[in-house]
């Protein structure tokens, strides 16, 4: 990771859900040590949280997803994470076996009720599959009134 480039107020996650089983690591370090968590992690200066999520998945899991849509946003006045809803688009699971000790693919169902796995990561999990449309997003949204491109997040 490169600390000089990192933004430490922003930063994402995502549920990744393949034929019933959720994608979760098994944390290393800090309050989530030992515990099952859905992977993310720091927004670098000047990516986007698209762009952050698929590479803190990469990174972290060796699995390459597609964001789909927001399905949480928790912040403060100092800092933000963005929770998507992604597809699965390739690659095998396998540990960073730096931030995390394994990589799995779990049953959802089973994944709600263990033990290992934060209520955070459950509730996200939970929001993943509740059949509710999360807010979707336009990667490359432009107004006449900016001429930088914005991500844009609506229902």
């Amino acid at each position: 990771m490169d600390h000089a480039n990192t933004n430490w107020g922003q930063s994402v996650t995502a549920v990744v859900i393949r034929d019933g089983k959720v994608l979760l690591a098994r944390h290393t370090y800090g309050a989530g040590s030992g515990k099952l968590i859905i992977p993310g992690g720091y927004v670098n200066f000047g990516e986007s949280p698209e762009e952050a999520v698929k590479r803190e998945y990469m990174e972290e899991t060796n699995i390459a997803i597609a964001p789909k849509d927001i399905i949480g946003i928790r912040f403060n006045v100092k800092c933000w994470y963005i929770a998507f809803r992604a597809d699965y688009v390739s690659g095998e699971a396998k540990s960073d076996e730096r931030e995390n000790s394994e990589v799995i693919w779990m049953d959802v169902q089973e994944a709600l009720t263990r033990d290992d796995v934060p209520g955070l990561t459950k509730h996200l999990i939970q929001s993943a599959i509740s059949g509710k449309d999360g807010l979707s997003y336009n990667p490359s949204y432009t107004t006449k009134e900016s001429l930088a491109p914005y991500s844009l997040y609506c229902l």
